[in-house]
Formats: C-alpha cells, structure tokens, sequence
C-alpha cells in the first residue's frame, strides 16, 4: 500500500557549501511546508550574488535579501506565486537587476532562459536543465563551483514529502521524464524549494519515481473499482491524507488521469509503443 510521505526521500545534507547561503520566507503552510527557501550563491566578498528564488512579496523578507547586495541577477525556477511572486518588486529594489525565467511573464529585464542555457557569475557555473512537470515552466539548476556540484530544484524535488503535478499546467509525463533527468545526475546535493537540503539527488528522483508510479497504480485500480472522478479517486488512494491537502492531491490526479487516457490511447493504436517506464 502506497502512503502519504511526510519525511526526506534521502539523506539530510550535512551542511551547505560554504558560497550557498538559506533565506526562508516567512510563509509556512500545508503547501509550502516551513516557507520558500530564497538561496543566495556567492563565491567571494567582491563578486555579485546570485539569487534564486526571490519568494513572495513578502517586504521583510525582500529586504533581508537585498542585504546580500551587490546582486548579479535573480533566477526563477517556475511561475507559482511563493517563488516568483517577489522578482520584480526585488528587483526594482536592487536597481533593475535582471529576473531569469523560463517564463517570459516572470522575466525582467532580459530573455527567457534557452532550455539547458549555460550561466555564469564569477566562479558560479549555472547550467540551467529544463524540468517540466510540476509545471510547465519547471527549471532546475545546476550549479558548478570547481568541482562541487549542486541542485537547485524549486518544486520538482522537495526536501520533505513529495510534491504535486500541478494540473493543467502540469504534466505526469513531463514530470516523470524530469525525475529520471535529474536521477541520471548521480548523488549530486539537492536544494530544494521548500524543506531541508537532501544529500542525493539520484536517491530523491528514484524514490519520486517509484512513489509517482506506485500512486500511478492505485489510481489505476480505483478507476477498474468503480472511481471515475477525480474527486472520487481522491477518496479512495488518498485516504491517508489530511482532508485539507485533498485539493491539491486532486490536481494531482487529474494528471495522472490524462496520462492514463493518453496511454490507453496509444496502445489502442495499431503499432504503437507503450508510454516509457524507468
């Protein structure tokens, strides 16, 4: 039986690298768990920041980020409003500095980033790895400081629980083939959007994996069983979850359903391949 997860999915990492500096937001929540994590990455006292980030239009909040000043440029790693919703307010405060983002809604100053565009900030190396799923605008980064590698993956990879496809926007499909990208990264630091930093990013995306397709499973049993809403399977494979979290789990599962629909689709087509499993 498949459960609610509530605890890391891998290791706690022991400790930040030393050029990573934690600023929470003060937004706690069922969604959120203890609040955004905003990450400051600087690799020297005379060198421009980088933030990731920026949180919510929280003024407090932005205005402790805008003591890490000077800042190169801001980056975003998708469109929900407890990440993004501060970029152009942080922005405006530290002067015009460019906001990145897959989105060009999100953006300030500057271009949507290129899928897999390569950044850099003194002796940070940004590789920006497209990750859709989440949603659509889904970013994760990949940060190089010699040979120390890390991950900052927004929602896709959360430091405690698993996280939600957002549907519409969202995509089962996309996710999944996000989580075995960043499986493939080998036992990489994962810092995550919300929740404590986590020690392997290929540990976390292959429980993800697992957990996604498990779920995946239940779902499928419940529509043989009789459930055909949404809000029907919802009662049924997440019976062990708080009742307040039930919106979102139905966001959930109104993706999982659309991936179900378009695998039934194409196996009802003559010739055609299986959806891909890891």
């Amino acid at each position: 039986m498949v459960t609610h997860v509530t605890a890391p999915t891998a290791a706690l990492l022991d400790a930040l690298p030393d050029w990573v500096t934690l600023l929470r937001a003060p937004n706690p929540g069922p969604m959120t768990l203890d609040g955004t994590n905003t990450w400051v990455l600087r690799t020297g006292a005379d060198e421009p920041a980088v933030i990731i980030d920026p949180g919510p239009l929280d003024e407090g909040h932005l205005a402790t980020v805008v003591g890490h000043a000077p800042v190169g440029f801001i980056l975003v790693t998708h469109g929900h409003h407890d990440h993004v919703e501060g970029a152009a307010r942080l922005s405006e405060m530290l002067g015009g500095v460019p906001v990145l983002a897959a989105a060009p809604a999100h953006c300030v100053g500057t271009e949507p980033l290129d899928p897999d565009e390569a950044l850099s900030a003194g002796d940070l190396m940004i590789e920006a790895l497209s990750t859709p799923g989440h949603t659509a605008d889904s970013v994760t980064f990949l940060v190089r400081v010699g040979e120390e590698e890390v991950v900052f993956s927004g929602d896709t990879i959360l430091g405690r629980g698993t996280t939600i496809v957002a549907w519409p926007d969202g995509d089962l499909g996309d996710y999944l083939a996000s989580l075995r990208t960043l499986r493939g990264l080998g036992p990489v630091p994962v810092l995550p959007g919300h929740g404590p930093a986590l020690a392997d990013c290929a540990a976390a995306a292959g429980y993800y994996l697992d957990h996604r397709l498990a779920r995946l499973e239940q779902v499928r049993t419940a529509r043989v069983a009789g459930a055909r809403t949404a809000e029907e399977v919802v009662r049924v494979v997440y019976a062990d979850v708080d009742p307040v979290l039930w919106p979102a789990a139905e966001w959930s599962v109104r993706a999982q359903l659309a991936y179900l629909e378009n695998m039934e689709r194409r196996e009802s087509q003559p010739g055609s391949a299986e959806l891909d499993e890891p």
